[in-house]
């Protein structure tokens, strides 16, 4: 079982701050999506939306083509993992994982305890006794487990060293394949994690400045290197995002695809183009905008 989630100019105001502005988008089903942002760009508004933690001040919120707040036929299959405090919880982590299993409807205890053996969790010691990363396992096996339609991970891994955030992402791939879902990974590990996602939607200061597929990495933009002159010339029309310079040689992040042509005349003249990775772009175009030289992605596309 998948659903799809639909965004449809939403936004989201608490008192006089401004958490969402007219956002829009469509998650198709089946398929894994990179939320990645800044502190405070509104990630964790938006998926406390898709929760139904709260209704969005206007637009539309739909999960499977219902609106989900406060709708008992879609929340059992909608699982939100966030970095949760478990200092007053004096269960043992196998009750947690019993109590979860009763509220949705396709988690599979044997897969729970396959987890819990690869991260080397103790089942049978209160949760509030187990260390930050362990605490961390524990919500990533709550939500791999549960198996919902709707998948969300909300910086629910942070608290984990780099081998358990490894294992964490093995087991993403793996039972995406034998189980597919909607799944959302918000996050600010980009580099680590990109290779996870299947499309990636970048939100900064409240608004969608991105939802592309991540299959094609030159579609975010490209290096443009050579001898300063001949790269600035080359780059004067185009969307730049940042300059190296060392010596004479110059190292230009333009945004977006480059034409055929343009790729042609970089190779006649003998300029080096480089893809742009996803974690430069997220780095350099929110970097611009806090700077106040506002660059306008959608006007690019």
């Amino acid at each position: 079982m998948t659903f799809d989630v639909l965004f449809k100019n939403v936004s989201l105001t608490y008192k006089k701050t401004k958490a969402l502005q007219d956002v829009s988008f469509h998650l198709e089903r089946g398929k894994v999506y990179g939320l990645i942002g800044r502190n405070g760009a509104g990630k964790t508004s938006l998926l406390s939306l898709l929760a139904s933690f709260r209704q969005p001040t206007s637009g539309t919120v739909q999960i499977n083509g219902v609106i989900p707040f406060d709708n008992p036929r879609i929340m059992p299959y909608v699982s939100y993992i966030f970095d949760k405090d478990f200092k007053d919880d004096r269960d043992e982590a196998q009750q947690l994982i019993e109590r979860t299993a009763r509220f949705r409807p396709h988690f599979d205890k044997a897969y729970a305890r396959h987890l819990a053996e690869r991260f080397q969790l103790p089942l049978d010691m209160p949760v509030q006794q187990l260390s930050k990363g362990m605490q961390s396992a524990l919500q990533v096996i709550l939500g791999l487990a549960a198996r919902s339609p709707v998948t969300i991970f909300d910086e629910a891994y942070t608290g984990m060293d780099a081998p358990a955030r490894e294992i964490f992402y093995e087991e993403v791939l793996e039972d995406q394949a034998r189980s597919p879902r909607t799944m959302i990974l918000s996050t600010h590990l980009v580099s680590e994690m990109d290779y996870l996602f299947d499309e990636v939607l970048m939100i900064h200061e409240g608004r969608l400045l991105l939802h592309e597929t991540n299959d094609e990495p030159m579609k975010w933009g490209a290096w443009i290197t050579g001898g300063t002159n001949q790269v600035e010339a080359f780059t004067q029309d185009l969307t730049q995002l940042h300059v190296r310079r060392l010596g004479g040689t110059t190292s230009v992040m333009v945004h977006g695809e480059l034409s055929e042509e343009k790729q042609r005349q970089a190779q006649e003249q003998g300029l080096d183009i480089a893809p742009l990775s996803l974690q430069d772009l997220f780095i350099h175009v929110t970097k611009e905008e806090n700077n106040g030289e506002k660059h306008s992605m959608e006007a690019d596309r």
